[in-house]
């Protein structure tokens, strides 16, 4: 068994490329050694900034012998059919066979293929894999490049070592040919290195400083930025995606820690952090305060003779420029006043059906005001709710936002406290936005919450109304993320939220003003929730001559029901996946969910965690055995609830033969025992069913209208020993009809009852 090597040399190839160009080449090499019929041991891949390599660990000399069988068409098909599957076979008619399939003659073309050489197999593989390999951005280069047909890379391509044990491979691609050169570190060891094979490939590059494994790049930064900040009493604030992106842009990593002004610490540490980060691409430390410190790390690809102060000179003297920028877009923007900067919302499209920036601020600013108001969110004052979301937006339009969008809010924030508005105010501007994802804070002030509720909410009103759903995979206005940061907020805060209220007095409100105002938004509305036959019913008639009121109330009663079911089912499925991952079982919420009419999600998750400790106990599991049996037979039987006989599911449906042994069936398991032993009493059983449920009924109603639901589950629990009594003792196809309409009627009672905490009919198991 044999290694072979593979290292494609190009000019520099970005950073954030790397690790999937090495997960590129490995399957596409894996993929072009599973055609020859060859499979490697293990497959190693390596990426630095000027190099791209792979080892594949013991190659077999040669490729097995291998006997390929085709199928071809009906020995009497017409010879067009013939002649083309002896072309895609490569053999003439003689050479093929004829077997009998399903009776009838049919052509077969065995095809043996000798073994081949592997190193002839890689030397076809790499021309290939190069042609095929998806960079993202890849160019062509050189005089082949005037033709479309020129092989392209990510960068201009150098060179290729191509060794299969000790033996170059011969290939060549773009004029490129193989072979078993390489070169060292652009600085400390430009000249040519020779590799005897792919077992000293990665030390002979050591030793003439390129650290190959982009993993002990990674490793050498991460240690070497922390004890630099370390030995200047620092601690380093760590980074792993910067650490992984200055792997990708150095071959010999050194870490170096400077300074910059301390004037520079004026400006909001943020500020600092990702001037540092995203331009220079440096990292930043705290000091023994926790404050951040005038420092920073930058990786140098050199093992510079001087310990490396030049190079930090000069990387502080381009940092120094780069902070000196942000102090002026952020001393600028403290001299205009917030509400100012929010004027300018009036001119940025927040979407073509949705209106402008400021359309949503004055939106996200009554739904704000409003939750405050009804006691929704406790503690909001409504004027600081209103006027905090009136300033959120306001440093998307501010000069350092625009340098950095990652800090909207955070700015806002800033700007606002400097400007004198009040401290709760300032924090609603600073974290309206949050959570943004997995792990993030969940804002708990009220002043926030409101606004952090108002304008998730407006969102996910606003899009819903147009329709403009997430798809699949596609979510391009982060609706789903907006569902998970409400339920989060909610959750966390136990804010009450009457969801149809708020959707009914302001989720309409992104719609409304647009088909009012404009003809062509009215078509795309009727047109959106209506079909062409409604549309020509008379009701439509005077549509454009409605009044305003008109307009508002037809919108909201033609259109509002459906809507606010879609974003219920919308919720019901984040709110599946948020629970999932805190061990929630979805059938669960289905079961809640199911049984309509709820609205608040945290009367609603409180549900769904009483009902989950529930089941899980022994009468839970019970319970929710005998319910499906009385659901069954209830669905069998096809029984009407709301009337007081049964009817059959379909006609000859009568006795004890059409439900089986789930109708209740006696001692014996058998519905035809219609006279039980005397030792069992049905009628004592059946009296002690609904005394059980004359008891359990009214306590598990008021637990749940006191929201006490453990309570209710607990009613419940009552009616376990009860209803196995019942299915023990008692046949419910009784042959008098008077009983087993009786005892049918008792059944769906038990439904209805348990149908009182949830949908058990969801529930797996």
């Amino acid at each position: 068994m044999t290694d072979f090597l593979l290292e494609l040399r190009s000019e520099e190839i970005p950073a954030r490329m790397q690790d999937k160009a090495r997960e590129d080449l490995a399957r596409l090499f894996a993929a072009e050694l599973d055609k020859a019929g060859l499979k490697a041991a293990e497959i190693v891949t390596y990426a630095t900034p000027r190099r791209l390599a792979l080892i594949a660990r013991d190659l077999p000399a040669q490729t097995q012998a291998v006997s390929e069988e085709l199928k071809g068409p009906p020995a009497d098909a017409p010879d067009a059919a013939v002649e083309g599957f002896l072309r895609k076979a490569g053999l003439t008619r003689d050479a093929l066979e004829t077997r009998e399939v399903k009776g009838r003659a049919t052509l077969f073309a065995v095809i043996d293929k000798p073994g081949r050489a592997t190193a002839e197999v890689l030397a076809e593989a790499i021309p290939a894999i190069i042609r095929a390999f998806p960079w993202p951005k890849s160019m062509r280069w050189g005089d082949a490049s005037i033709s479309t047909e020129s092989p392209r890379w990510v960068r201009p391509l150098q060179g290729i070592i191509a060794l299969f044990g000790d033996d170059v491979v011969p290939c060549a691609v773009a004029g490129v040919e193989s072979g078993a050169a390489t070169v060292g570190h652009r600085f400390h060891h430009p000249g040519v290195i020779t590799i005897g094979s792919a077992s000293d490939y990665v030390e002979k590059l050591r030793a003439c400083h390129v650290i190959v494994d982009q993993n002990e790049r990674r490793a050498t930064i991460a240690l070497g930025a922390k004890l630099a900040a370390n030995m200047a009493g620092l601690t380093l604030i760590e980074d792993e995606g910067l650490v992984s992106e200055n792997a990708g842009l150095t071959e010999w990593p050194v870490p170096l820690l400077g300074r910059f002004d301390e004037a520079f610490l004026d400006v909001p540490p943020e500020v600092i952090q990702l001037t540092a980060r995203v331009n220079q691409k440096y990292f930043v430390c705290r000091d023994a305060g926790g404050k951040l410190a005038n420092a920073f790390i930058c990786t140098a690809n050199i093992d510079a003779a001087d310990g490396g102060e030049r190079i930090v000179e000069g990387n502080r003297k381009v940092l120094a420029a780069r902070l000196s920028d942000a102090r002026f877009f952020y001393e600028t923007d403290l001299k205009v006043l917030l509400a100012d900067q929010a004027k300018k919302l009036e001119k940025i499209v927040f979407h073509e059906k949705l209106g402008t920036v400021a359309d949503k601020v004055d939106r996200v600013a009554k739904l704000a005001r409003w939750l405050a108001e009804e006691g929704i969110v406790k503690g909001a004052d409504p004027d600081l709710a209103e006027r905090a979301a009136r300033l959120a937006k306001a440093d998307l339009v501010t000069g350092m936002v625009g340098e950095f969008p990652e800090l909207q809010g955070l700015m806002g924030g800033y700007y606002a406290a400097a400007q004198g508005e009040a401290a709760q105010v300032a924090e609603a501007i600073r974290d309206h936005y949050k959570p943004v994802g997995q792990g993030d804070d969940v804002p708990t002030a009220p002043v926030t919450v409101a606004v952090s509720l108002a304008d998730k909410l407006d969102t996910l009103f606003s899009f819903f109304a147009w329709g403009l759903l997430p798809t699949g995979s596609k979510d391009p206005f982060a609706l789903r993320r907006a569902a998970l940061g409400v339920i989060q907020v909610l959750e966390r805060t136990g804010s009450r939220l009457p969801f149809k209220a708020a959707l009914e007095l302001h989720g309409w409100q992104a719609v409304y003003q647009r088909v009012f105002d404009d003809h062509a938004y009215q078509q795309d509305f009727l047109h959106h929730y209506f079909s062409s036959e409604q549309l020509e019913e008379e009701r439509f008639s005077d549509w454009f001559e409605r009044s305003e009121d008109g307009l508002w109330t037809f919108a909201r009663s033609e259109a509002g029901g459906r809507l606010s079911q879609i974003l219920l089912d919308f919720f019901a499925d984040r709110l599946k996946v948020q629970q999932r991952e805190a061990g929630v079982r979805h059938d669960l919420i289905d079961a809640v969910f199911a049984l309509g009419g709820e609205d608040d999600l945290v009367r609603l998750l409180a549900r769904v965690k009483a009902l989950q400790s529930f089941v899980g106990t022994e009468d839970g599991a019970n319970l929710l055995a005998g319910y499906k049996r009385a659901a069954n037979i209830l669905k069998k039987e096809g029984y009407d609830t709301s009337a007081t006989s049964v009817i059959p599911a379909q006609a000859g449906i009568h006795g004890a033969a059409s439900a089986g042994g789930e109708m209740g069936s006696g001692p014996r398991g058998n519905d035809d025992a219609v006279d039980e032993p005397t030792a069992y009493d049905p009628d004592l059983a059946e009296a002690a069913l609904v005394g059980a449920l004359d008891v359990a009924e009214p306590a598990a109603r008021e637990a749940i209208a006191r929201q006490d639901f453990e309570a209710a589950m607990a009613a419940l629990a009552s009616l376990r020993a009860p209803i196995d009594s019942f299915f023990d003792q008692v046949t419910v196809n009784d042959a008098d009809p008077d009983k087993r309409a009786g005892r049918l009627a008792l059944l769906a009672r038990v439904r209805a009852a348990v149908h009182g905490v949830a949908d058990f009919s969801r529930i797996e198991g």
